[in-house]
């Protein structure tokens, strides 16, 4: 095989594609249909609430058309992090929708493969007694038996090797739990015989599909064609097109170093690429280098229910205000504070996201010139719903008619575009485990199961 075509409909399954864009595509005639389905990017919450990032009506209407246009073709779909998080929960209801799709549209004869990516927390807590199992960064608490034992479940991204022993069985649809994103597209085209460095380096641009073109999005299709010595990234749609810069700035898309990118097990070095336009909007890359690393580790996830939260969005126009907004904050704080001096200050956090001021960098940012108006969020994390919903209205009370210094109105300060305008969350949940564990190979903790459609 001289080329190896991969066809990569979106940049998270559910997001959405042109059908046009995607039939262009089948009419290259790939060798596979690749998709990313999940991140991290919005936190902890799914993963912890077992909740699917997008809805089951987006995930179903990208699905049937991969699905159907894969059976036709014969050629393999693969998932990657199936649901957004890829635990058992999100694999299941990923699944569940396949086989929807097979039932319906009468396609059978398929090999449908669950690669599962949960981890027992025994065998954590045994890593970690074992010192082969690490923080991923300064910010990670301590995983102490507490914080583990209140962890919802454990993910761990799995590499390609897996995802090739699917292939080597013979699946036509592969289930991924949760992937290392570019593991996916890489496995495939590896185990068609083609090169890991360049394998992984194309994975790593195609599991964002079109976010590598101008204008980029991750709601249109790429295709990327492997050959022995370079790739090649193509667009699908008309209004898009790939350049030499578009390729090589999303190459440093989502990493710490400029040129090295960290997976399970190994090392991509893309040191000396290069990217050669050719004419027709599609950009070659040449000169991907990996390594095998030091130590075999896999990134794990977990989640863990630490709080529940209740919100108010309002406006405020006043000009007196916009000027001391964050001395009237703490005195609101404070008001709160005394009103509900029996209940621990511990218990409960009042925070204020000022937009139009300061509400994206918060402490960091450079420039503390307040517009005509702000949008201010004010977010109650308690112990409990009941408590952060009391202390909520508490505070959009207290700040409603607080008589700030200079008011000349006794109306309310605040302009609130919803009623009720309190919120209530749910709950709250953080990262209890995000580590690097040490394993014997890749594909010592994931778990094939077949079916046969």
């Amino acid at each position: 095989m001289e080329q190896f075509k991969i066809l990569a409909p979106c940049g998270m399954l559910g997001y959405g594609f042109p059908k046009s864009s995607f039939m262009k595509g089948m009419e290259h005639r790939p060798d596979a249909i690749v998709v990313d389905a999940g991140s991290t990017d919005a936190g902890p919450h799914k993963l912890g609430a077992g909740t699917a990032i997008v809805s089951k009506q987006a995930c179903k209407k990208d699905l049937e058309l991969m699905i159907t246009a894969g059976a036709e073709a014969k050629i393999p779909v693969i998932i990657g992090s199936a649901g957004g998080s890829g635990a058992k929960v999100h694999v299941e209801w990923t699944r569940s929708i396949i086989m929807e799709i097979l039932n319906e549209n009468n396609i059978t004869g398929l090999k449908v493969a669950t690669i599962w990516a949960d981890i027992p927390h025994e065998v954590v807590e045994a890593k970690l007694a074992e010192g082969q199992c690490e923080p991923l960064g300064i910010a990670v608490k301590t995983l102490t038996k507490e914080r583990l034992e209140a962890t919802n479940g454990i993910v761990a991204q799995m590499g390609h090797e897996p995802i090739i022993a699917a292939l080597q069985e013979g699946a036509d649809i592969i289930i991924c739990g949760r992937a290392y994103d570019p593991s996916p597209f890489a496995a495939v085209a590896m185990y068609n015989g083609f090169d890991t460095a360049l394998a992984y380096h194309l994975g790593k641009i195609l599991e964002c599909s079109a976010l590598c073109a101008e204008p980029g999005t991750t709601k249109d299709c790429m295709l990327g064609i492997l050959t022995k010595d370079s790739f090649i990234v193509k667009p699908l749609n008309d209004k898009r097109k790939c350049t030499a810069v578009s390729v090589a700035a999303h190459t440093f898309y989502e990493k710490d170093h400029p040129y090295l990118l960290h997976g399970p097990g190994l090392v991509l070095d893309l040191e000396h690429c290069e990217f050669t336009e050719l004419g027709d909007d599609s950009v070659e890359v040449r000169g991907s280098r990996i390594s095998p690393s030091p130590e075999y580790k896999i990134k794990l996830e977990g989640a863990m229910k630490v709080a529940y939260r209740t919100l108010v969005v309002a406006g405020i126009r006043d000009p007196l205000l916009i000027e001391r907004i964050e001395e009237v904050e703490d005195l609101v704080k404070q008001q709160v504070w005394e009103y509900y001096s029996e209940i621990p200050q511990e218990d409960y956090q009042i925070n204020f996201i000022n937009y139009g001021l300061n509400g994206v960098l918060g402490e960091l940012e450079p420039q503390k010139t307040a517009g005509h108006e702000l949008g201010v969020v004010f977010e109650v994390i308690a112990k409990t719903q009941e408590l952060a919903n009391t202390i909520c209205s508490s505070v959009r009370s207290t700040f409603l008619h607080y008589g700030y210094e200079g008011r000349k109105s006794t109306a309310g300060n605040l302009a609130f575009p919803f009623a009720p305008s309190d919120i209530p969350f749910g709950a709250v949940y953080e990262f209890s485990v995000y580590h690097l564990m040490q394993v014997a190979d890749g594909t010592q903790m994931f778990r094939n199961e077949y079916i046969e459609v």
